[in-house]
């Protein structure tokens, strides 16, 4: 077999004539970078200096074949000048305006991906007409639909391994007497695959280009049950939540409940005591790691609490990676038209984007919705097989099989993010060291005044993704992640294992797992807006699920603590302790706090008789001293613009908190029964809209300048 050709891209011989310099001769430009063609060459033995082939391995010529050359290196020199350029037969097909395809040919020379992608991802040409004008550029035919209904071709495809077939993004198609039609959606792989990757029996086969999506549908109908199985299992046992049971949970937390009822009924002043005096340990901890990280945030520079930096020099447009993006979706079936809306608005290339709406398969709901809305050509759906446990890591874990981004980052279906969010991620990448593997931006709320509890949520998230997070990534401290606003280096999140599907608070526990791995996260400044929860009962389903999380990531990372203490070391290690321990603990402990308030009228509480004469007055003093700290710094948390009006509020979130008990005793009743359960948010029952309360002009009251669009040739995004 000859040789599989290489890319003209990559060959400085085969560069194209220079294109005319006369700004109106776009359409002799594009025809001006073709040549004369020599038919590609019928299968040769392969030269000497070519890697071997299986000996059967053959691509259908599309011409007659061309005189052998004289020698190897002559060749493949020979058969790859022979080689059309794509958009010549392009041209030829009538599929591109010779105007357009100039156009494509200028922005691919500043990108560091192929022509047919950019004309794809800009909507100039559709799959399938691409899928035609590469099978002839490979002298390769079209392999038609994929089979339907026929368990002969089902087992012939599954002879090739998954991760080969996405590998090498080819899959067995149909017998065709004494050879195997094999399927490809990018026959340049070809030359990079190596001779023993099919199968025996599969080596006597000819070679046909699909489409990606039909490749990709294909592949999912054959290996989709075994890619679910292992996207439920990517995370290794020692550090993922699956082995817990429902009885071990409920055994454990009856025992636990059982023994604080007994010694309640046995010692009752003394329980109180000991579980008032922890209540104050963990409550002033938890002030204390929050005043670390305020004063932290405040050193970052004198404007006031600033996130990582962002370097535009380092940014030009031929290194901005490629970004896939994951949106989960589950029973949304109104969603795909604001969604496209909201995205649609991102400033990045179009050609360097893709967007993966990820929805389980028997969400025929959204799925159908999706089917009748137009999504552009860098938006796909990914329909996730049936399994358990039915969770959003689950499926993103399954869904990174199929997105091809160097960097991976993740929304929710309700998100607005910012126009220039994707800029600020590719540049802080691009100046970051690698250990850098994961950038979490801001989440804020686009509907803070719908009543009371969005208030207060908007208070409480403005400080913790604008003072807790920065100041302990700045502290070097064990980041817990949001669920959305998140960028990971590809690399890096698979090194980890993606996600535990069986943990209900994903993120959280992924940021301990990286940072188990010596990676670090950092806070970029930059702004999601999300609809604020703004109903008590919902608000305190999605906590229960949080603390659920919380409570599993605490046991999974601790059941090992020797092993813990050696990777995160001492201060990393008690950071941990305080952040997700201290979370658990402070939500169970406060109604004991609250029942302190009988101390400024002269009642008895059983903690004063631990104290001495003064201790009462000194421990009333010490809980308003902790109490105006702790309201000061939600003071400072809420200094943007968008904030401000929210002050006067503060004060009221000591009412708001005590609805932390009941989300986190729910919790626990639930790992008892159903500790993988999700309780899903619902979106968009709240009030408000990213389009009604005006996205952009809240964005610009949240971070600095936004970053303009790198312009084609290289130069680089700067602050307007």
């Amino acid at each position: 077999m000859p040789p599989v050709q290489p890319s003209p891209k990559d060959d400085p011989a085969a560069v194209a004539p220079p294109r005319p310099a006369a700004p109106e001769a776009l359409a002799d430009l594009a025809g001006g970078l073709f040549s004369t063609v020599v038919p590609f060459p019928a299968p040769l033995p392969a030269p000497d200096d070519a890697p071997d082939r299986p000996p059967h391995l053959t691509i259908v010529p599309e011409a007659p074949p061309a005189p052998p050359p004289a020698s190897g290196p002559a060749f493949r020199r020979a058969s790859y000048v022979s080689r059309r350029r794509l958009g010549e037969i392009l041209i030829e097909m009538g599929a591109v305006d010779p105007a357009a395809l100039g156009e494509a040919l200028i922005v691919q020379r500043s990108t560091p991906i192929r022509l047919g992608q950019v004309l794809l991802r800009r909507g100039l040409v559709d799959p399938e007409t691409l899928a035609r004008a590469l099978g002839r550029q490979h002298a390769m035919g079209d392999a038609g639909p994929a089979p339907v209904d026929c368990p002969a071709s089902d087992a012939l495809a599954a002879r090739l391994p998954a991760d080969v077939a996405m590998r090498h993004r080819i899959l067995p198609w149909r017998r065709m007497g004494p050879m195997v039609l094999i399927a490809t959606s990018d026959p340049e792989r070809l030359e990079s695959m190596p001779p023993d990757t099919l199968p025996e029996d599969l080596r006597n086969c000819v070679f046909a280009v699909v489409p990606d999506a039909v490749l990709d549908a294909r592949i999912m109908e054959v290996h989709g049950t075994a890619l679910a199985r292992a996207a439920e299992c990517r995370v290794s046992e020692s550090m993922s939540c699956r082995l817990f049971r429902d009885r071990s949970g409920a055994a454990l937390i009856t025992g636990a409940l059982a023994l604080l009822v007994a010694a309640t009924a046995i010692w009752p002043a003394t329980s109180v005591r000991v579980l008032t005096l922890l209540g104050l340990v963990v409550t002033l901890s938890n002030v204390g790691l929050r005043l670390a990280a305020w004063w932290s945030a405040r050193r970052a520079g004198p404007g006031g609490l600033h996130f990582s930096s962002v370097r535009p020099a380092l940014a030009a447009r031929r290194k901005l990676p490629t970004i896939s993006i994951l949106v989960p979706l589950h029973r949304e079936p109104d969603i795909a038209g604001p969604l496209t809306q909201r995205l649609s608005r991102l400033d990045y290339p179009r050609e360097l984007l893709e967007v993966a709406l990820v929805v389980e398969e028997d969400d025929a709901e959204t799925l159908h919705a999706l089917a009748r809305a137009d999504l552009p050509p860098w938006m796909r759906v990914i329909p996730v097989p049936d399994g358990h446990p039915r969770t959003k890591p689950r499926a993103m874990n399954y869904a990174l099989n199929f997105v091809t981004g160097d960097v991976v980052g993740v929304y929710d279906a309700e998100d607005a993010p910012a126009p220039d969010q994707l800029l600020r991620v590719a540049a802080r990448f691009a100046a970051a060291p690698y250990r850098v593997a994961c950038l979490q931006g801001a989440l804020d709320y686009y509907n803070p005044t719908r009543n009371w509890m969005s208030r207060c949520f908007t208070i409480e998230y403005a400080n913790w993704f604008r003072m807790v997070l920065p100041g302990i990534a700045r502290m070097g401290l064990v980041v817990p992640l949001g669920g959305t606003t998140l960028f990971f280096r590809r690399q890096a999140l698979e090194s980890v294992g993606g996600w535990d599907s069986h943990n209900v608070t994903e993120d959280a526990d992924l940021g301990v797992r990286l940072a188990r791995r010596g990676y670090r996260t950092e806070l970029i400044e930059t702004t999601t807006l999300e609809e604020a929860n703004a109903s008590p009962w919902p608000w305190v389903k999605q906590r229960s699920r949080w603390m659920k999380g919380y409570i599993l990531t605490w046991a999974v990372h601790t059941r090992r603590p020797v092993r813990l203490w050696r990777e995160l070391g001492p201060r990393r290690f008690a950071g941990f302790q305080l952040m997700f321990l201290g979370a658990i603990l402070d939500a169970l402990l406060m109604p004991l706090m609250w029942s302190m308030i009988v101390l400024p009228f002269g009642l008895w509480h059983p903690i004063v008789d631990w104290l001495p004469g003064w201790g009462t007055t000194a421990l009333g003093a010490g809980l308003v001293t902790v109490t105006a700290m702790d309201l000061a710094i939600a003071m400072a948390g809420c200094s943007s613009p968008h904030h401000r009006g929210l002050r006067t509020w503060v004060p009221t979130m000591k009412l708001y908190f005590p609805l932390a008990t009941l989300a986190v005793t729910k919790a626990l009743i639930e790992i008892a029964f159903r500790p993988f359960h999700w309780d899903k948010t619902a979106h968009g029952a709240f009030g408000g809209t990213a389009e009604t309360g005006d996205a952009q002009a809240i964005h610009e009251t949240l971070q600095a300048p936004p970053l303009r669009m790198p312009r084609v040739g290289g130069a680089v995004p700067v602050p307007v």
